[in-house]
């Protein structure tokens, strides 16, 4: 992590530094590189970190949302292939390759637009769903120059029980499915079927994310695999439907296996992508939608050609194990995992045994035979920001302070109040033992979470 010393800010390159003669409160630095391991675990992990620290700031910085200009695309289509991860973004992350750089923040605007556009209002009557219709929900929320139609809305029902305001139903608007135009197409080089999902936001998302037990996916009829696990309360989002009504909501996994499927064959013949963005809880979806879409072949062409399935995910807590990577892997799903090293919620679950778990035998490293199937595993390449802010703790895992970090690597000042999940966490405890909810599976999870946030502070 970036030291918290009062400094200009300095460009740390490799073989090199360049300074910046802006007097501001913090330091920035690039090119911190964390080189694969030889034990074969992480052998598609490689980072480069771009660092802010903030440890003074006089008053909040006006922060100017620039859209990535769809000019840029023209040079994205010939290269669109290594840039969705065809050769697992070699030389492109270290260092950060600007078409990459791009498509990442595009990316996440698309993911931001989910929050921009879900009614929280608890008074409204689209309360926990889009406050707009597909047709203007990208012009609502400032996109309508996007190149994209959204073709439909998925929602999702966790499969947990706690009481919540105005008898709303259990199924939330969780994300979108759109394409992208006859114009942009040929400016990307392709059709892209675009995925997106917001992160946690209600109590019954929050309790289904401390489900921390693995369990089978299970999601291919024709072969178990059950030692393909992923976390539970993740599963259960992606799967549960809803039961309570005579037409009730089909699973989130139901809504998009059958929408992606018609796009597929509505544009059959063209060549395709299917892109997968979220934010946090909405991350860990996407990375079950890509496996899953894999997992059935859905993305087979007629000519027996593969269509790329590749995921873009911000603050993404771990999903599965070991078994379940590395069948991610053997599947040819492409993951970007770009996140906060200060992110709490990226170190969950697992935050004793995972990928970096390892015992130590007669002075030599040893892998526990139960490794694979218990423990979790992070999937894809890894690309760290690294973002702190004394005064705002809540800012290390939110979506727009990571969008705006790689717009402006070089700014500071990013003093946005995000959704401050950490008190969300407290409050939800207190609100769980009050309606006599088992707290056993989850509570030390959310506990450790906001120890984690309070110890960055010191």
């Amino acid at each position: 992590m970036a030291s918290k010393a009062l400094m200009k800010p300095t460009l740390n390159f490799k073989h090199g530094t360049l300074k910046n003669n802006e007097a501001q409160v913090q330091s920035h630095s690039f090119g911190q590189v964390c080189f694969p391991g030889k034990n074969g675990v992480s052998s598609s992990r490689k980072s480069v970190v771009v660092s802010v620290v903030t440890t003074k700031t006089a008053s909040p910085a006006t922060v100017v949302t620039v859209p990535v200009k769809t000019g840029s695309t023209v040079l994205l289509s010939p290269k669109w292939r290594e840039i969705q991860g065809l050769n697992n973004w070699e030389s492109l992350v270290e260092p950060l390759h600007p078409l990459l750089r791009n498509e990442i923040i595009r990316y996440g605007e698309f993911v931001a637009a989910c929050y921009k556009a879900f009614d929280l209002d608890s008074n409204s009557k689209r309360y926990l769903n889009c406050k707009y219709g597909k047709k203007n929900m990208l012009k609502e929320v400032g996109m309508d120059d996007s190149g994209y139609e959204v073709t439909k809305y998925i929602y999702a029902t966790p499969d947990v029980n706690i009481p919540i305001q105005n008898d709303a139903a259990p199924g939330r608007w969780i994300g979108y499915v759109a394409v992208s135009s006859d114009e942009v197409t040929k400016q990307l080089g392709r059709r892209d079927m675009l995925v997106t999902f917001r992160g946690t936001v209600t109590n019954h998302e929050w309790v289904a994310n401390f489900m921390s037990s693995l369990t089978p996916a299970r999601l291919d009829p024709l072969h178990d695999r059950p030692d393909v696990k992923v976390e539970s309360g993740f599963l259960s989002l992606y799967t549960s439907e809803e039961a309570e009504t005579k037409f009730g909501l089909e699973s989130c996994r139901q809504q998009l296996l059958s929408e992606v499927s018609r796009l597929i064959n509505k544009y059959k013949g063209e060549e395709l992508s299917i892109t997968l963005a979220g934010h946090s809880m909405g991350s860990a979806l996407a990375l079950l939608l890509a496996y899953d879409i894999s997992e059935l072949g859905l993305n087979k062409a007629d000519d027996r050609r593969k269509i790329p399935v590749t995921v873009f995910s911000f603050g993404r807590p771990r999903v599965g194990n070991l078994s379940f990577k590395q069948r991610c892997e053997q599947l040819g799903v492409k993951v970007l995992r770009i996140v906060n090293v200060n992110d709490p919620i990226t170190k969950l679950p697992g935050v004793l045994f995972n990928e970096n778990f390892r015992g130590f035998i007669g002075g030599s490293r040893y892998e526990f035979p139960w490794f694979a199937c218990s423990c979790y595993v992070h999937v894809g390449v890894e690309l760290v920001l690294d973002f702190f802010n004394v005064q705002n703790p809540s800012c290390v895992h939110d979506l727009e302070t990571y969008i705006n970090l790689l717009k402006w690597p070089q700014r500071l000042g990013i003093q946005k109040e995000g959704f401050d999940w950490m008190n969300k966490a407290r409050d939800l405890l207190t609100s769980a033992q009050s309606l006599n909810i088992n707290l056993m599976p989850w509570k030390d999870v959310a506990i450790n979470m906001v120890n984690m946030v309070q110890s960055q502070r010191t």
